[in-house]
This record gives C-alpha cells, sequence and structure tokens, in this order.
C-alpha cells in the first residue's frame, strides 16, 4: 500500500471519529430533551396547549431526523428517502396541522428512532474514537506506566503481572488496534446508518401506497394526453384545416377565371385572403391553447397578469415568485390557474377575483378566490378535476372552500425548484 493509500485512511478514519463523536454527544444532548419535549407536547394534546407545542416539537423531530438523513447519504452513502406525506394546504390551521403530523405513521417511526438512536448512536458513534484513543494508549502510554504502578491496558491486560513483556506486547497490539480501528471505522459509521435507514425510510405500506398513486396519476395522465391530442386534432381537422382546403379550391378557381372573368377571379382571391386569416387565427388560437407565447416569453408571473386583463372582470394579482419556474411546472400552473379563472368567469357570478402566486419551501403555491355564489365542488367533474388530475401529476395538491353564498377560494400546490433567478419582483392588481 503506498503513501499516499495510507494517508488517505488515515484521514478518513480520523474524520470519522469525530462525526462519531457529533453524532453520540447529539444523540443524548438532543436525543433526550426532544422525545421528552415531544411526549408531553402528546399528552398534553387533550389540555388545548398540545395543539400548538405538538407540531412545533414534531416539526424539530423531523428536522433533527432529516438531518440524520443528510448525514447517512454524505457520511456514509446510505440513502434515506423522506417518507412524510405532503403538507396539505389548509395546513395554517393548528388542528389541520395536527392532525396532518399525528396521522403520518412517519411520525411515529422518527419518534422509535429517536428512541433507538439513544443508545445505538452513542455507542456505534463512540466506538471509533475508542478504537484509536485505546490503541494510542497501548503504544504510547501503557507500557511507561505498567512498569511504575499496577496500572492495566484496560481491564483486559493487567501489566504487573507481564514483567518485561508488558512493554513491548502493549505497543504491539496497541499498534496493531490502531492500523485496524483507521480502516473499521467508517463501516461502524455506515452501521449506524443502516440502523437508521432501517426506522427512517418509507415503509413498505408506504412505498405500496406511493406505487398506487404514481400509476394512477400516470394513467390519468396518459388519457389526459391522449384526450388533448384528440382535441387538437379534431380542431385542426374541423378549423384550420377545413379552410385552408377551401383556400386551395379558391385559389385554383381564381386561376381559371383569371383569363375569362378577371372580377370573379378577383373576388375569389379576396375570399381566399380572408380564409387564410382566419385560418392563422384559429392556428394562433389552438398553440396558445398548448403553450401560450406570453408564458415562454415573459414567464408565469406575465402570462398571469395578461390572462387577468382579457377577463371581463376585475382581477387582483400578486406573484411572489423570485425565479423562473421549471417549463412542466410552469405550463400545469398557468392552465390550472387559467382553468379556475374561467370557472369564476362562467359559473361563480362574482363581481371580483384574485390570484396569489408564492413560491416558499419548494413547493410553489396558487391561490384563486372570487365573491361569488359559492358551492363549487370537484367531485362533480368538470374542469375542476381536470385540474385536480394534472396537479397530480406533478405530486401536486388542490383544495377547495366554496360554502353556498361564497366566496369560493380554490388552494393548488405543486412541488418545484426554481430554475434562474428573475430580475425584477413584481407584484400588484392586474
Amino acid at each position: 500500500m503506498d503513501g499516499d493509500r495510507r494517508a488517505e485512511i488515515a484521514r478518513v478514519g480520523l474524520v470519522t471519529c469525530l462525526r462519531g463523536l457529533v453524532q453520540a454527544v447529539l444523540a443524548l444532548a438532543v436525543g433526550i430533551p426532544l422525545f421528552v419535549m415531544t411526549v408531553l407536547s402528546i399528552a398534553f394534546i387533550p389540555l388545548g396547549v398540545g395543539v400548538f407545542l405538538a407540531p412545533a416539537s414534531l416539526s424539530a423531530l423531523r428536522s433533527f431526523a432529516n438531518i440524520q438523513r443528510m448525514w447517512a447519504a454524505e457520511w456514509s452513502g446510505v440513502p434515506i428517502p423522506l417518507p412524510y406525506r405532503p403538507e396539505p394546504a389548509n395546513a395554517h390551521n393548528p388542528f389541520r396541522r395536527l392532525w396532518w403530523m399525528l396521522s403520518d405513521p412517519a411520525t411515529w417511526r422518527d419518534l422509535l428512532w429517536l428512541v433507538v438512536n439513544m443508545p445505538v448512536g452513542l455507542a456505534l458513534g463512540l466506538l471509533p474514537a475508542c478504537l484509536l484513543v485505546y490503541g494510542v494508549e497501548g503504544m504510547f502510554v501503557a507500557p511507561w506506566l505498567g512498569q511504575i504502578t499496577s496500572y492495566g491496558w484496560g481491564p483486559f491486560w493487567p501489566l504487573e503481572a507481564w514483567g518485561v513483556v508488558g512493554i513491548v506486547a502493549p505497543f504491539v497490539l496497541g499498534a496493531l488496534l490502531t492500523a485496524v480501528s483507521l480502516p473499521v471505522n467508517p463501516w461502524i459509521l455506515k452501521g449506524h446508518a443502516l440502523v437508521a435507514q432501517s426506522l427512517l425510510s418509507p415503509a413498505r405500506t408506504a412505498l405500496a401506497e406511493r406505487v398506487r398513486e404514481l400509476t394512477e396519476t400516470r394513467t390519468e395522465t396518459v388519457d389526459a394526453s391522449a384526450a388533448e391530442l384528440r382535441r387538437i386534432e379534431r380542431d385542426l381537422h374541423d378549423g384550420a384545416q377545413a379552410r385552408l382546403v377551401a383556400l386551395s379550391m379558391n385559389i385554383g378557381l381564381a386561376e381559371q377565371l383569371m383569363k375569362h372573368d378577371p372580377e370573379a377571379a378577383q373576388q375569389l382571391l379576396a375570399e381566399a385572403r380572408s380564409a387564410s386569416g382566419q385560418a392563422l387565427t384559429e392556428l394562433r388560437d389552438l398553440v396558445r391553447g398548448i403553450h401560450p407565447p406570453v408564458l415562454a416569453e415573459r414567464g408565469l408571473d406575465g402570462a398571469v397578469r395578461a390572462l387577468a386583463l382579457s377577463l371581463p372582470l376585475p382581477v387582483d394579482v400578486s406573484v411572489d415568485v423570485p425565479g423562473r419556474v421549471e417549463a412542466p411546472v410552469e405550463s400545469a400552473a398557468y392552465f390550472a390557474v387559467a382553468e379556475m379563472l374561467a370557472n369564476v368567469v362562467k359559473h361563480s357570478g362574482a363581481g371580483r377575483a384574485w390570484v396569489q402566486i408564492e413560491h416558499a419551501g419548494d413547493r410553489l403555491r396558487m391561490i384563486v378566490g372570487d365573491d361569488g355564489v359559492g358551492g363549487a365542488d370537484p367531485a362533480s367533474g368538470g374542469g375542476m378535476r381536470g385540474i385536480e388530475r394534472r396537479l397530480a401529476a406533478f405530486d401536486g395538491t388542490m383544495a377547495v372552500t366554496s360554502p353556498s353564498g361564497g366566496p369560493t377560494v380554490v388552494t393548488m400546490e405543486l412541488p418545484c425548484a426554481l430554475s434562474s433567478p428573475k430580475t425584477s419582483p413584481s407584484s400588484g392588481t392586474g
């Protein structure tokens, strides 16, 4: 083994000792207070104060568990996927937030991991450093103290009974233990990560449910895409294609009449010019229905504002998205807002509507509301159900609050990351 390789093993072994000490300290210094706080806050739920304390303590528990997930992946190469259910749109309500967290099986697995991690994290965290220190002690400390006092190299080798050998044996055994512990230490840390993985990963039932959801949303997306393609085909066949065929026929007749009846040929050419303009307009409308040019040019902010200006009622628009959303998510978000505003115009009888779009916590939240008659229900089908399917394809959610008499508030969320910064933020009224 060359010198560089030995130096790398020594470096990794020493770094592992430090990481293990950090995990051992946190297992007790954070684990014990967090466990006590979590259990007490849950116990205080019947008293009312736990409704506010429990979500805070459970959020702290999730943050601590997420730190362990990050360390397991970065330090030991053990990935631990996030098992938590998506945050509901109405999580700002303390009772809804409490139910969301307590009904998630991952919450109780986190709590179980916290209990197990106290002894396991302490033992496996201290073991790498203890092995290294024990080996160094055998090499440089125990032989000399063993000749002067009854000091023994740990509980296993009382040196006073070894005589002269008591100087050599600890050094040899200590050197061997040190040499073995340095490459073994990362495996000890990986063992701790594997214990965490067994408790912090999604349960099999959760994975099966996730597979079922993905299968269902994929099927719905494929069906929706097929229906959209059929619509485009019908629009092309019945609209632009028919006008282009008529245009071709008029030009052919005009060619035949050019010599014998120039006035009739001129009239046919005028009709052809009009038909070409109408066909071009229909093609532009069709393209806008697939992907509006304003969306590509100005992003979600500009596209929603342009959409609001085209509606027959005032729409307040507020956008706080400090960057550009990924194109597929941006398109889904735009059409979701467009469909909701179309429903406002068609069915709500509202005199005013509002749109609020913001990005926070790697999620894009869109709120569309109106002061109309209310009574909107996604279960009745129609556009709302289609938007719900479109959002589900991106792991998005939609929540509708629409009591009889109004107002109607539709909250939609899409998980996404911002791909590029925005040059200047804007918000206001469209």
